[in-house]
């Protein structure tokens, strides 16, 4: 595995990103971090002692904000750090990428350099949350404002999996948040959506 890590992004960034992705790097020495940012700066950071063999430097000259407006600074800014991490997933350096940074340019870098996955009509962010007896996946946690059925179904869908295949959780139970549990609850787009979600196979 090679993660691209967005080194310029967030409020604490270079100092927290670095200091996290040598943490990390300790702790799986088969995977590759790629930090990705201002060479001179990301360096400071790494200090004058032995860096990890399984951490790299890729330099991005320019960063993304957190005030920036996310599309017009993805546009704006190709070689930023976030987009020159996406890219590297694109070309094939890279398997995924991490960022602390724009919550909004990351999705937009992330559908723009690299794409969506065949039937996803849009990314979701999915939060990890502990519950009681384990974790429960809230999607969409920020991305998109205004959804529609198709893509709530789509997010249930895509929940279900990273659960079973990341989280290690067997079969697990998909909802929606809505007002009431019965099927005529809820707005025009839940109604929809419970619908959906009812045909999608799921352990609904």
């Amino acid at each position: 595995m090679r993660i691209a890590v967005d080194a310029m992004g967030g409020d604490l960034a270079p100092t927290e990103i670095v200091a996290g992705a040598l943490q990390a790097a300790r702790l799986w020495p088969n995977t590759e971090f790629i930090l990705v940012g201002d060479e001179p700066v990301v360096a400071a950071e790494l200090g004058h002692g032995a860096r990890p063999v399984n951490v790299r430097l890729v330099h991005a000259p320019d960063q993304i904000g957190m005030e920036d407006d996310p599309a017009r600074a993805v546009r704006r800014k190709p070689q930023s750090s976030l987009v020159q991490a996406c890219r590297l997933v694109a070309e094939g350096e890279a398997e995924a990428v991490f960022s602390a940074g724009n919550t909004g340019a990351v999705a937009a870098a992330a559908l723009l350099g690299i794409g969506r996955i065949p039937g996803v009509s849009r990314p979701c962010v999915a939060v990890v949350l502990p519950a009681r007896g384990g974790k429960v996946i809230v999607c969409d946690g920020g991305a998109c404002v205004d959804s529609k059925p198709e893509w709530v179904a789509q997010f249930g869908v895509m929940a279900s999996m990273y659960a079973a295949d990341v989280e290690a959780i067997p079969n697990p139970r998909v909802g929606l948040l809505n007002i009431g549990e019965e099927a005529c609850k809820g707005n025009a787009l839940t109604k929809a959506a419970h619908e959906q979600l009812a045909g999608a196979g799921l352990n609904w």
